[in-house]
């Protein structure tokens, strides 16, 4: 049963995704249009999420609406969809190279994207800060996911360098974010459940690095563990 719920909501996602990014490719003349189109995409996603693959969630703590940075636990695609329709105005510091992805990676650059050349050192950290600047100046969140990658639930940690140079740079305070998506979206396996996003007590602004660190990793880490079966 979970096999071919999760096959059907594939082909669900497969086909809203193309049918929007056909009819809708107008809405990268404007990023307001693109933001909305993306929650409109997000939402649809959801909707089959829980009528085909019985996958519901729901939000603990307040979503920041102030322009903050947002640090959060990243464990599969739906991270992304749901925090873009929790914030308000959400800036997403990502990979540079899914913005090479037709359609998707398109709209990525035009609605939300602080993208990030990785391997382009300490020039990509003063790209990604001038660009999280103005984002904030903007009334926008930032949001980064730490470990750059998506972890299996229950993995060791890998929290890298990159959010505590924003940390550092834009005093403001850092709102970090526990889920427990990778029980419930495997990759291609959907599991019935209920997904849980929970927002942190801020942290605020003025902490030295490694304290920062310290501090933002040891609160994720302990509610994600809380959220896990």
């Amino acid at each position: 049963m979970t096999f071919l719920r999760s096959a059907l909501f594939l082909l669900w996602f497969l086909g809203v995704t193309a049918l929007l990014s056909i009819l809708c490719i107008w809405a990268l003349a404007s990023r307001r249009a693109t933001q909305a189109l993306a929650r409109v995409w997000s939402r649809a996603t959801f909707f089959g999420l829980r009528v085909i693959a019985g996958i519901a969630w729901e939000i603990r703590g307040t979503p920041p609406a102030a322009p903050v940075l947002v640090a959060s636990k990243h464990m599969s695609m739906w991270d992304t969809l749901a925090l873009w329709l929790a914030l308000p105005a959400p800036a997403i510091v990502l990979k540079r190279e899914l913005l090479y992805i037709p359609f998707y990676g398109w709209f990525l650059w035009r609605g939300a994207a602080i993208p990030i050349d990785r391997s382009a050192g300490a020039g990509a950290l003063r790209k990604m800060r001038a660009r999280a600047k103005a984002a904030l100046a903007g009334g926008r969140q930032v949001l980064i996911f730490p470990e750059g990658t998506r972890k299996r639930p229950g993995a060791a940690p890998d929290y890298k360098p990159g959010v505590a140079a924003l940390y550092g740079q834009l005093d403001v305070p850092c709102i970090p974010v526990a889920l427990n998506s990778g029980v419930f979206w495997r990759g291609f396996t959907k599991k019935p459940g209920t997904i849980v996003l929970e927002f942190l007590p801020a942290i605020p602004p003025g902490l030295a690095r490694a304290a920062f660190m310290r501090r933002l990793e040891d609160e994720i880490e302990t509610a994600t563990a809380r959220l896990l079966p």
